[in-house]
């Protein structure tokens, strides 16, 4: 007999019923975590993920060479793909805003912000704002870049997550979604042991906090597979759809021009 699975529509933690009471309990966990966040991203990344921020603003060179061209980085967390998009930028000065829907890892954002001088004194600091990545406060077509690393996957629904994307980006613009998958092979045999045993195991004894390192692994198997978040975006209205593997699959870059 033939089963047809429903469709996942967002991120679902433990206990949480409707797509508000999913995104509160996102928010919450993520405000337990934030004075640790940036240590236990790199210690249980083995500092791959700064690799992965670094080569996604490189694939948008093209946009941050443009002093007037505005960007928005969703889901921003601490900042770090906000960084990496300024320091790409280097000498030219686009609009760069960072924005999460917690307030707690704003506020590290910011104080990290005040630490990373500007590269060769020009380009601009960026600008941080609280934001809810569904209903985002901004006109339409504003931008002409929107990111968003290791964040979209916890939003509630992602297809309205991907219309907002498209909503807020000018014709011909782009947005890059950076995320987590699942490899194939004795890779992902490795990376599904590290992920569900070590990983949690690791994550609450360094942050004292156990709640997001069991959602980590859960909230990776629970989003759409690369062939349907292409899909997805396609039906949300963007051309040109891709996805470019990092590191054996365990990431990607999820492309995509209005």
């Amino acid at each position: 007999m033939h089963v047809t699975h429903k469709p996942v529509v967002g991120a679902a933690p433990e206990g949480a019923g409707d797509a508000s009471s999913a995104a509160r309990a996102v928010r919450e966990m993520f405000t337990s975590i934030a004075p640790r966040y940036d240590l236990l991203n790199h210690v249980l990344s083995f500092n791959i993920d700064r690799l992965w921020w670094r080569r996604t603003a490189r694939a948008f060179a093209e946009i941050l060479a443009q002093p007037d061209a505005r960007i928005l980085d969703l889901c921003c967390g601490t900042g770090d793909m906000t960084f990496a998009l300024r320091k790409q930028a280097r000498k030219n000065a686009p609009q760069l805003l960072g924005a999460d829907f917690s307030h707690a890892m704003l506020d590290r954002a910011r104080s990290k912000s005040l630490s990373k001088p500007s590269a060769n004194g020009r380009s601009a600091s960026p600008h941080w704002i609280e934001a809810d990545a569904l209903c985002l406060p901004f006109p339409d077509r504003h931008f002409n870049l929107v990111t968003s690393a290791f964040g979209f996957r916890n939003l509630a629904d992602y297809d309205r997550g991907l219309r907002e994307i498209a909503r807020v980006l000018r014709g011909g613009g782009e947005c890059g979604i950076l995320d987590f998958s699942e490899p194939k092979g004795l890779i992902g045999q490795l990376y599904r042991l590290y992920f569900k045993q070590v990983l949690p195991r690791v994550g609450t004894m360094l942050s004292g906090v156990r709640g997001p390192y069991a959602y980590l692994p859960d909230s990776v198997e629970r989003f759409p597979p690369p062939e349907e978040m292409l899909d997805r975006m396609h039906r949300a209205g963007f051309r040109d759809a891709s996805w470019t593997p990092y590191t054996f699959g365990i990431a990607g870059l999820y492309r995509g021009k209005r």
